[in-house]
C-alpha cells in the first residue's frame, strides 16, 4: 500500500493549496470545487488515480470489492457507489490543474510527438449511441476507421508526457491550431511518424526553432539527415509504447461510459496514474546523448 499512501500524500498536499486559493480567487469559495460529500477531494482523487493502477478492469467492481471492502480501513467515510460517481463529475477542474501543474514532464530538448484513438463504441453501433452523439466523430487511423476521439500526445525521452490536446476523432494530426497548442513550450527537435509530414507544418514548427524529423513517404525523393536525427527516429516506438502503456495498464479507453463528465474524469486520472509509473518507456539517453547502437 506504500503506492497508494504516496498519491494520497501528494494528492492532499495539492488539495489543501488548490483549496486556499479557491477560498481566495473563485465566486464560489472553494464550495464549488466538488460537490459537498463526508469523504475529502484527497481521498476521492486518490480513489480515482489508483484505479488505473490497480489492475482492475471495471470501476464498480474495483470500487465495490476492493476499495469498500480490502481498502475500507484507508477511507473510513466511503460513500454509495452511486453517489461517489455523482461526485466524481466535480473532479474534472481539479485532477486537470493536477495534471497540468504537477504531473506533466519538461521538455529535454528531444520529443516525440503521436496521437492515438479513443473508441467510445462498436462502428456499428454508431447510430444507437447516444451518450457522445454531437462530441464523437468518424475518423481512420492506420488500422482503420473508429467512432470516438483523438488524444495527441507530446513525450520527452524519459517517458514522461509533456503535452496532450483530445480531438475529436476527425481532425488532422497535422491541424494548425492543433500544433500549435502542442509545441507551445517545446524546443529542439520534435520526431513524428509520416502522418505529420507537411511542408506547412515543419515551416510552422521552425519558426518556433523546433525542427520536426519525420520519415519520407515512398514517392519522394531520399535527403540527407543526420546521424542522430537517424537513430533517434528509429526509437520513436518509444511514443507508441506510452499509448500501450495508457490503454492496457492505465485504461483510459473503454465503452462503457455513461457520461461524458465522467469520461474526462477517466481520462484525466489515467494520465495523472502514468506519472505515478514506477518504470516508463524510456531511451536512458542521460545528459550526454550516450545511444546504445
Amino acid at each position: 500500500m506504500e503506492q497508494l499512501i504516496g498519491i494520497f500524500c501528494d494528492v492532499d498536499d495539492f488539495c489543501k493549496a488548490y483549496d486556499e486559493y479557491s477560498r481566495k480567487y473563485l465566486l464560489t469559495d472553494g464550495a464549488g470545487a466538488a460537490p459537498k460529500c463526508a469523504m475529502s477531494m484527497s481521498e476521492v482523487m486518490t480513489i480515482v488515480i489508483f484505479f488505473h493502477l490497480s489492475n482492475h478492469k471495471t470501476f464498480k467492481w474495483y470500487y465495490k470489492s476492493y476499495i469498500c471492502g480490502h481498502l475500507k480501513e484507508y477511507f473510513p467515510r466511503l460513500l454509495s457507489y452511486n453517489r461517489f460517481v455523482e461526485v466524481m463529475q466535480g473532479l474534472i477542474v481539479p485532477l486537470t490543474v493536477y495534471l497540468m501543474k504537477f504531473r506533466l514532464g519538461k521538455c529535454s530538448g528531444i520529443s516525440f510527438l503521436d496521437s492515438t484513438t479513443l473508441d467510445v463504441c462498436h462502428t456499428r453501433r454508431i447510430h444507437s449511441h447516444k451518450v457522445f452523439a454531437g462530441l464523437a466523430k468518424r475518423g481512420k487511423s492506420s488500422t482503420g476507421w473508429f467512432y470516438g476521439f483523438k488524444l495527441h500526445l507530446v513525450i520527452n525521452d524519459k517517458g514522461e508526457i509533456i503535452t496532450f490536446c483530445l480531438t475529436a476523432g476527425n481532425v488532422d494530426d497535422r491541424d494548425f491550431d492543433l500544433i500549435e497548442k502542442l509545441s507551445k513550450d517545446l524546443f529542439g527537435k520534435l520526431f513524428g511518424d509520416k502522418g505529420y509530414l507537411s511542408a506547412k507544418t515543419f515551416q510552422q514548427l521552425f519558426e518556433k526553432g523546433i525542427t520536426l524529423v519525420t520519415k519520407i513517404r515512398k514517392n519522394m525523393k531520399n535527403v540527407l539527415m543526420d546521424y542522430t536525427d537517424k537513430i533517434l527516429l528509429r526509437k520513436r516506438a518509444i511514443i507508441e509504447s506510452v499509448n500501450d502503456f495508457l490503454k492496457n495498464i492505465c485504461q483510459i479507453e473503454h465503452s462503457r461510459h455513461r457520461s461524458h463528465m465522467n469520461f474526462l474524469a477517466n481520462l484525466i486520472s489515467g494520465l495523472v496514474a502514468y506519472s505515478f509509473l514506477p518504470k516508463k518507456p524510456s531511451l536512458h539517453l542521460g545528459n550526454a546523448l550516450a545511444l546504445d547502437v
